[in-house]
């Protein structure tokens, strides 16, 4: 999971809405609504607190829209900057991957627009570890290299060296880049992300 960064607060007084955009995978539906609720059990205890919600473009989509409000910026600090709500956001790690975060102030926060407003974007997901990147491109590149040079390596065992790598070099690179690379890190996504 990527927390989102601090927002900062806009300029106006009075109740602030907080808009998230999370992305969840569509097999994890029943556990998101499970985090979803204890978030939002946890906030109602918050002094301030005056509701939240969540909506879904559709059943097949990842994007959960979420919406918080406080009644001031300071309740919606004190409920931010909690132990409960770090608590919260770490045990979706995995689970949850945040897009957006925007907040507005006063009720255009629910229906019209913003008086003022700020938008954050956190970077994607975290990359897995090293490791796994260099075990994942040696078990796409071995197999490719090896049933290359016994195809291709027999047709230009007479070239010299330097032409030899040139030819499979050019020939390999797209093949890994747009082929097989792009169709095992797919297939084990969850092992390079866990």
């Amino acid at each position: 999971m990527t927390a989102p960064t601090e927002l900062a607060p806009p300029t106006a007084d009075g109740p602030v809405t907080v808009a998230i955009t999370r992305r969840v995978a569509a097999r994890d539906t029943t556990q998101m609504i499970a985090w979803v609720r204890a978030g939002t059990a946890m906030a109602e205890l918050f002094p301030g607190f005056l509701g939240a919600g969540w909506v879904r473009p559709g059943d097949a989509s990842d994007e959960w829209h979420m919406l918080y409000r406080f009644a001031d910026q300071e309740s919606l600090h004190a409920w931010e900057t909690s132990t409960e709500r770090q608590w919260w956001l770490r045990s979706g790690e995995g689970l949850v991957e945040h897009t957006r975060a925007e907040r507005r102030t006063g009720i255009e926060g629910w229906f019209d627009p913003p008086a003022s407003t700020s938008v954050e974007a956190p970077a994607g997901p975290k990359p897995p570890p090293r490791w796994k990147q260099a075990l994942l491109i040696w078990m796409a590149f071995f197999p490719v290299n090896l049933l290359a040079t016994l195809t291709l390596g027999a047709l230009v065992v007479h070239w010299p060296v330097v032409l030899r790598v040139l030819c499979m070099t050019v020939v390999l690179t797209p093949i890994m880049t747009y082929l097989v690379l792009p169709t095992l890190t797919r297939r084990l996504d969850g092992w390079l992300h866990r």
